[in-house]
């Protein structure tokens, strides 16, 4: 997830940015959010594109919010043991 708080250093504009960790139901859940600009997509630059190469190849998801005005959330879900 670091390709989400280079983007946020890089791009986003934000005052502030956060990263949140979880477990639940045999599944990780890694989250870097931040107040910035937004705009953000998979499909626009490599870094992200990569990334979700990687979370696929985990059998994971990822998914992005990016609402131009509205900040962005990266959200990661990977199977993982309990």
């Amino acid at each position: 997830m670091v390709e989400g708080l280079t983007n946020v250093v890089r791009y986003a504009e934000a005052s502030r940015a956060w990263v949140a960790v979880g477990h639940a139901d045999g599944t990780l859940v890694v989250e870097v959010g931040d107040d910035g600009i937004g705009g953000a997509d998979l499909a626009g630059g490599t870094g992200l594109r990569g990334l979700a190469s990687r979370v696929t190849a985990l059998d994971g998801r990822l998914d992005l919010s990016s609402a131009e005005g509205e900040g962005t959330i990266l959200r990661a879900e990977i199977p993982c043991a309990s």
